[in-house]
Order: C-alpha cells, then structure tokens, then sequence
C-alpha cells in the first residue's frame, strides 16, 4: 500500500513539474516549445484527468503562436523586401507543421466546461507554393549575379543559396549546373611545390610522399592542392617547401666495459663448527645450511647511435603576383639507434631485463639517403599541422 501511494505522489509531482515546465514557457513567449512540450505528454493519454493542464496550456499556445505569425507575415509582406522571402515561406511551413503536429491528438477534451478544446486551423498550401516560387526565383536570380563577382566569397554565398534552393525546390531550372559552377570558382587553387636548398639528394620517394596531398587528406570542398601545374586551372596560392639545411651525424661506437656481482645461493651444505666438524640438531640430524656463492660477469656493451635533422621553410607565396604572403619553420629529425652487449662469466649476475642486449649484434648503420627518408612520416605530419593551422 505504502509503495502505491509514493508511486502515485511521484507520478503527481513528475506531472505537475512538466506542466509548471509548459507553463513557464508559454508565459516568456516559447509558444512552440510550449506545444511540443504539452503534445508530447498527452500523447500517451490524452483523456487523462491529471493532463487537463495540458489541454488549456497548448490551445492557449496554438493561438498564441500562430497570431504572433500571421502578425509577422503581415509586417514582412507589407516591407516587399525580398530578402524577407525566406522568412515568409519558413513562416508558412511552420504554420503549417503546428497544425499537423496536433491533429492526431483531436478530439480534446476540456471536461469541466464539458466541450472539445479549439483550434482554427487553416489550410496554407496556397501560400507555401506562392512563397516558395517567389523564394525560388529570388535565389536563382541572385545566385546568378553572385557568380559574375571576382570575389569567391560572393560565389560560395551563391553555392550556399543553390543548395538551399535545391532542397526546397529539387532541379528547379539549371540549380545543380549554376552550384557546380559556383563550386570551381569558388575553390582555392594551391600548387604546392618542393625546393632543395642544401648541398644534399632529397630522396625521389620522400619528394613524392611529401607532395602527395590525397594521403595528407588536405583536399576539401573549397581548397584543392595540386603537385603538379594543370594548364587550365587558375592558380590563386602556391605553397613551397624549401628545404634549408641537412644534417647528419657522423656513425658512432660508443663502447664500455663493465663488471658486476651477485651473491647466489648454489645448493646446500653441512653446518661446521669452528672446528670444521658437522654440526647437529637435537635428533642428531646433521643442520644444512644455504651454500652461497659469488659469480661475477664482465659486460661489454656497445652503442650505435645516427642522427640526422633537416630544417626547411613552408613559404606561402600569392600565385599570381608571386609575393612571400607567410612563412613558417619546419624542422624533423630521425635517429638510428642500435645497443648491444657480448659477455664472459655468469649471465646471472646481472638483471634478466638486460638479456635482451646479449641476443643483438651490430648491424649495418643506415646510409645518409635513408635517414633522410626515414624523417618522412614526421615531416608530412608537421607539413600538415602548419597547413591545417594556417588555412588557405
């Protein structure tokens, strides 16, 4: 009985939050946050005595919302500004969609006063096709102006318009042929070029990787790099790579002896006294202790160790009159290293971690074209940090 009862307090005060809830929107002027909030709960019940709240609150919303409306279509209609166009066909469909979003709860009852709740609806097909034809036109129209403009933020204001266009109205005239126009002189085109400024080869495969901008995956919708000059594209930025200097270390042995020692216990042994004989316990069994023992290890361990850097220019250059816009330092290293040990003497006097050094030998060291190529991964990575930071 004591768990019905809290339930039923539960379910009463739940409900009279959401409708304080509603409430509190309709009263600061969010008529529709009010109807959806009061539609969502009466959809489970609508009959329900504890949603009338409810009832009262979304025919007062509903009338509210759509007065406020048709207020404002008034206003717009009247100014004949058809940069409001957009406005006005939103303002209809919403109109519209209001009214859909409550006819599936109708018939509403008002059980006090013992009669339906109200709600004038309309029928605003009319005006939706009217206002859609008028928005129509209107971003045709001006979308095909915008594409006249030298100014390629005017020509994707266009593509943005063309797309709109094309989900209100579908292959409305030539939408998708303008929107691919707009979209060709809207991008950016940026040839990116590599030059090497050191006395040293740049090997052919880091070149390619590092001009290779469909793995840096910075092609985009209105950016596209390309590494080699196509005849009848406009080029508007060219990114250079410049390559300032290449260093590379010499090949270095470092070698080091060492020698270490480990007490460690090798079996058993009698107990002596301090005259050399056995000593016993009281059973007369002869007292074993550890017999420990000392081993030593001579370790001789050798380091390989190459390095090379490179440091280079990313120049951001305007194409057409070929002025330095920006530059930027970009600097990668690689480094080859290799560690080994020989031994003489008992492996088990040092760590079991250091076992390892005992299985590797030396090996050839990288020659300098290698180095230079192994920065690749991390010169493409920063290529493109600076790239994506510094946006075309």
């Amino acid at each position: 009985m004591k768990k019905h009862l809290l339930l039923l307090i539960t379910l009463i005060f739940i409900t009279a939050c959401g409708v304080k809830q509603t409430r509190n929107m309709l009263t600061s002027g969010n008529y529709d946050e009010a109807i959806d909030n009061a539609v969502n709960n009466l959809r489970s019940n609508k009959d329900k005595k504890g949603n009338q709240d409810y009832v009262y609150l979304l025919e007062e919303a509903f009338f509210k919302a759509k007065e406020r409306d048709l207020n404002s279509l008034n206003l717009l209609e009247q100014d004949k500004n058809p940069s409001n166009l957009e406005k006005i066909y939103n303002t209809y469909i919403q109109l519209d969609r209001r009214q859909e979003k409550i006819k599936p709860l109708l018939p509403l009852q008002l059980l006090k006063e013992g009669k339906n709740a109200k709600f004038s609806f309309d029928n605003y097909n009319k005006q939706i096709v009217e206002s859609k034809n008028a928005l129509s036109k209107y971003l045709y129209d001006n979308s095909k102006a915008l594409l006249k403009s030298t100014n390629k933020m005017d020509i994707r204001k266009a593509y943005d318009d063309l797309e709109y266009l094309n989900q209100i109205n579908p292959n409305y005239q030539n939408t998708l042929q303008l929107q691919e126009e707009a979209l060709i002189k809207g991008r950016y085109y940026v040839t990116v070029a590599l030059r090497n400024q050191t006395n040293m080869v740049i090997p052919v495969d880091l070149q390619n990787d590092l001009l290779d901008f469909n793995t840096l995956g910075m092609n985009d919708k209105w950016t596209i790099f390309h590494n080699t000059l196509q005849k009848q594209i406009k080029y508007d930025y060219q990114i250079v790579v410049n390559f300032k200097d290449i260093n590379i270390t010499p090949e270095q042995i470092k070698e080091k002896e060492f020698v270490k020692e480990k007490i460690i216990k090798d079996g058993v042994k009698d107990l002596l006294d301090k005259n050399g004989k056995p000593v016993k316990d009281s059973l007369g069994k002869v007292i074993k202790v550890d017999n420990l023992k000392t081993i030593v290890i001579r370790i001789r361990e050798f380091n390989q160790f190459k390095a090379s850097q490179i440091t280079a220019n990313v120049d951001y250059i305007d194409f057409k009159n070929k002025q330095l816009l920006q530059s930027f330092p970009l600097t990668s290293e690689s480094v080859f290293k290799n560690d080994y040990a020989t031994y003489k003497g008992d492996k088990r006097a040092t760590e079991e971690s250091y076992y390892s050094y005992f299985n590797r030998k030396l090996v050839p060291f990288p020659s300098n074209e290698q180095m230079i190529y192994n920065t690749g991964e991390d010169l493409k990575s920063k290529l493109k940090g600076i790239l994506v930071k510094n946006k075309i």
